[in-house]
């Protein structure tokens, strides 16, 4: 879909830029009005009022979208699309059955939505609803949301990936997904045949480290929660159950001004966040006041609930104080840090959900306070909420029967994933169309991984490598460019656009952004051949262009999906996310190297060798003020090089008095390979925070406040806590328990593992928190192999052994045996002696010796458990 300018007209450097004729139904902005009148108010209207023949009921819906969509929806998809959605589900509301009992306020907010997160839109409810309406017909609405699980489950299954979210026409194409995007793919499909569902996260689990997100679908009165891609036989079960009890917090955001029943977290002019923690845990809820350095309130304070997660404070939830200074929170019974901020002044308090009552956060530090030394110091031990899990009860016959059609699906899915090319079949295609003629074979093998990784993409890519196989290298750099992802969902247009552009700069993306639109070649043609030298020359003068000529919107909470690059140009108004994307983009488009810092997020241009700071706010376009960080660990007798996210990280401290995490690549960044030989920061405040995630999902945390002076360095002395007390016996397993090897003999595990501690693992497969323990394993393979004793990894069954895939879990420990737990005997052992509270919950961790003791434990879902057993193997 393109996007065309007004033919009005704009100086830059003083030099006429004539815009494109408008079609029917575009986008109509002029430039000079939307600096007169409300920009995201004209845009509805024009939207809207550019569609004829509506009939009062797709008005209606139509308007309720446009009221509320964000910014880049507005600029960057036609009103056919989404007067189409609108169709589409007025008409599954009048066919499905059920349809008649939604009521108008979730049928408005959790069926007519058309975006769930941050991912493209596409035209997945007309097609979703073409192949579900048939499939769910005659069922009543809670078989219904189980049927429409088991699709999902034939179309997609999980894998890990990079934060952006595909579009649920691509994670099918691609038939993988991590939680986000089966989730978000889930809720399509049920908002397609007309059930209301929404996208449940806990943004941070207090427990353990990374997040989870999963479904909530509405049948006959009741809100139920489900796995997506990951049918039960009944509703309200999940793998997750267990760490969910753990939770302290689940929210999903609903479109528009929702006026439910559940607790409201923020109201913005897109979405009402609203808060679902208690639907799964016993909760508190907690009142705060915020005050300044002379104990008045202070309204419109920015506070933000932090959960310990992945070596820092990670923020989870934004609140503001009214005019008396309030604020409160419903959360589970748990330790969270809360830090409240305003105008540079900030302060902060540890609180537990459950104790504490009336807390008072005081605004008394300063962001100015910027002498190169440590501010604060103080250490804290953080206690997530105890396991609490609900599971309903499903009968033997009912497993069986879910069993049986997973196992189907399975094969539904399987027979697509075979047409996705193998490294063998990619290079034959590559042989066959005449591409790697001359070409050394690590050369037509590093093409043919991109064909591998593009799975059912992959007739684009190599249709493009067609076209352009008289430039290849070019083409080959373009698709190398990509992150796995991209090559996933990446469409011809986008691909096309980039290699004929005269850049150099050929990968298409900043960070995480939608790419649904070409834009360097529009930019090339938009600028004059003048206009683009002095830009070259100067990139001030496209910054000074920025500031001049694109709005930004003034609603701070509204919500920031990135536009794309041309609808900023058109639309003329944008958010600060965006507005940094689109002067990368530009810059690029002509020929100038530019980024958004992986680290710092600051937008920055490549002058004379040097990142130079862009700053839309000031005057000057300079190199920031640096200090130098030392920061020196002493080993604590267990982690002797601590990891970047694992034990440790670092925050800014914003001018305002809010954080930002420092985010350094995941992979790599240790203490030693980043920080050991002091490293270089912007002048200012920073917070230190380091952590030991302990067996029990607690944390010894410690937390520093220190600046960086201009030219100066800062000594800081990392701390990591350890448990004042050694490893302790906590159950007995008997190590002479039988299982059964993969030849299928069996054994004892004494015969096996012979005298000394071992790791027992009974494990699940194709599972989520399976998958996640395996990988763990697998980062910290060199500290099990260094042990050199036996893990020992049990399947449930020779159906789950023979489906178990290896290859999926590169880097696993060579010191693993496989084999079978038979008849579930190890499994109901361990259960009963550690007294587990869901046996059939995996995976199951024990260490243990061959006199019976157990000194770790470890069920279900837990991010990190590498680490964590390797502290304990590094204790014995």
């Amino acid at each position: 879909m393109k996007r065309y300018l007004l033919p009005t007209v704009m100086l830059l450097c003083g030099m006429p830029i004539v815009g494109q004729t408008v079609h029917k139904g575009d986008v109509v902005v002029c430039g000079e009005k939307s600096h007169r009148f409300d920009a995201v108010q004209m845009l509805r209207s024009a939207n809207v009022e550019s569609l004829d023949g509506l009939t009062a009921e797709e008005r209606s819906d139509l308007e309720f979208l446009y009221d509320y969509m964000p910014l880049a929806d507005l600029t960057d998809y036609k009103p056919s699309f989404f007067l189409e959605n609108v169709k589409t589900s007025i008409m599954a509301r009048k066919e499905m059955t059920w349809g008649k009992n939604v009521p108008d306020l979730l049928f408005r907010h959790f069926v007519l939505p058309v975006r769930v997160n941050n991912e493209n839109l596409d035209d997945s409810r007309m097609v979703f609803y073409k192949e579900l309406k048939e499939r769910v017909k005659g069922l009543s609405m809670k078989d219904a949301i189980l049927e429409v699980n088991h699709w999902c489950h034939e179309k997609v299954t999980y894998r890990p990936s990079d934060g952006r979210t595909s579009a649920p026409l691509s994670t099918v194409r691609s038939a993988y997904g991590r939680c986000g995007e089966q989730s978000t793919f889930a809720v399509a499909a049920l908002r397609a045949v007309g059930i209301p569902a929404r996208q449940v996260y806990t943004p941070r689990w207090a427990h353990t480290d990374d997040n989870h997100a999963w479904v909530e679908a509405w049948a006959d009165g009741k809100w139920y929660f489900l796995g997506a891609c990951e049918p039960e036989p009944v509703l309200n079960l999940g793998w997750f159950n267990a760490p969910a009890s753990r939770a302290m917090l689940m929210h999903t955001k609903a479109f528009g001004d929702y006026r439910g029943p559940e607790e409201v977290l923020l109201r913005t002019s897109n979405y009402t966040e609203i808060n679902l923690i208690d639907n799964y845990v016993e909760t508190a809820r907690m009142g705060f006041t915020i005050v300044d350095a002379e104990g008045k309130p202070v309204s419109n304070a920015k506070v933000v609930f932090k959960i310990y997660n992945y070596a820092e404070f990670c923020p989870v939830v934004t609140k503001y104080s009214d005019a008396a200074g309030r604020t409160f929170l419903t959360a589970g019974k748990g330790d969270m840090m809360v830090w409240a901020s305003q105008n540079g002044k900030y302060g902060f308090r540890k609180v537990s959900f459950g104790k504490d009552k009336d807390v008072t956060i005081r605004l008394d530090r300063t962001v100015d306070n910027n002498t190169a030394a440590v501010l604060y110091t103080d250490s804290f031990d953080i206690v997530p909420p105890q396991e609490k899990p609900n599971i309903p009860l499903v009968t033997p016959e009912q497993r069986a029967e879910n069993d049986r059609r997973f196992a189907y699906e399975d094969s539904v899915r399987h027979a697509y994933l075979a047409t996705f090319y193998t490294k063998e079949t990619a290079k034959k295609a590559l042989t066959d169309k005449g591409l790697v003629d001359g070409m050394s074979a690590d050369e037509t093998g590093k093409i043919a991984d991109l064909l591998v990784k593009s799975q059912g993409n992959h007739e684009v890519m190599l249709g493009f490598l067609v076209r352009h196989k008289d430039k290849l290298q070019r083409a080959v750099g373009l698709l190398s460019s990509l992150s796995e992802k991209d090559l996933r969902d990446m469409q011809t247009e986008i691909l096309e656009d980039n290699f004929n552009a005269w850049s150099n700069e050929l990968c298409p993306r900043v960070e995480n952004e939608m790419i649904i639109h070409p834009f360097k070649q529009f930019f090339e043609k938009t600028f004059s051949k003048k206009d683009i030298r002095k830009i070259q020359k100067d990139p001030t003068v496209l910054v000074e262009w920025v500031k001049k000529n694109i709005r930004l919107n003034p609603d701070e909470k509204a919500l920031m999906i990135a536009q794309t690059p041309v609808g900023v140009w058109n639309s003329r108004v944008t958010d600060r996310r965006s507005r940094k994307i689109f002067f990368v983009d530009v810059a690029r488009s002509l020929g100038i190297e530019a980024r958004v810092d992986a680290v710092t997020q600051k937008t920055q241009y490549r002058k004379d060798g040097e990142w130079i700071d862009v700053d839309f706010d000031g005057t000057v376009q300079k190199v920031s003020d640096k200090g130098l960080l030392s920061l020196s660990y002493k080993s604590n007798g267990i982690i002797d090089d601590p990891k970047y996210y694992s034990h440790f990280s670092i925050s800014r401290i914003n001018p305002d008095g809010s954080t930002s995490l420092l985010e350094y690549p995941e992979v790599g960044t240790t203490w030693s390979s980043t920080f050991k030989n002091k490293v270089e920061l912007d002048a200012g405040q920073y917070v230190l925070v380091s952590g030991t995630r302990l067996a029990s999902g607690g944390v010894m945390s410690a937390m520093q406040i220190f600046s960086v002076e201009k030219g100066k360095t800062t000594d800081v002395a990392m701390q990591l806590r350890t448990s004042p007390t050694a490893v302790t016996v906590i159950g007995s397993f008997d190590s002479e328990s039988k299982f059964q090897k993969l030849d299928g003999s069996e054994v004892s595990l004494l015969s096996q593992t012979g005298r000394g501690y071992f790791i027992t693992g009974l494990v699940g497969v194709g599972q989520e928190p399976t998958n996640h323990a395996l990988k763990d394993i697998a980062k910290v393979a060199s500290a099990f192999e260094k042990w050199n004793r036996p893990i020992v990894l049990l399947f449930e069954d020779e159906a789950a052994a023979k489906k178990f895939n290896k290859n999926e879990f590169s880097g696993l420990p060579e010191n693993i045996i496989y084999g079978i737990d038979k008849d579930g005997k190890i499994r109901k052992q361990i259960s009963e002696n550690m007294k587990l509270s869901h046996s059939g919950l995996s995976p199951i961790f024990i260490i243990s010796d061959t006199f019976n003791r157990v000194v770790y434990k470890s069920q279900g879902y837990t991010i990190g458990l590498g680490e964590q057993m390797e502290m304990i193997i590094n204790k014995l």
